[in-house]
């Protein structure tokens, strides 16, 4: 029987993609380029969404 993966909400901000790597322009002494690690600020870098922040409650 197979067996099946648990369902994960993955995040509507980034969608699943929770960190991205964003070049300076600057080029270090050994010729490799500076670069920026950002991570998603609504599933804090998981890339799956949490309960409490995949429902928004809108209106009464």
């Amino acid at each position: 029987m197979p067996q099946h993966a648990q369902s994960t909400p993955v995040c509507r901000d980034c969608d699943g993609f929770a960190t991205a790597a964003i070049t300076t322009g600057a080029r270090h002494q050994d010729g490799t380029r500076g670069t920026l690690r950002v991570t998603c600020p609504t599933c804090k870098g998981t890339g799956h969404a949490t309960p409490a922040a995949s429902f928004i409650r809108v209106g009464r």
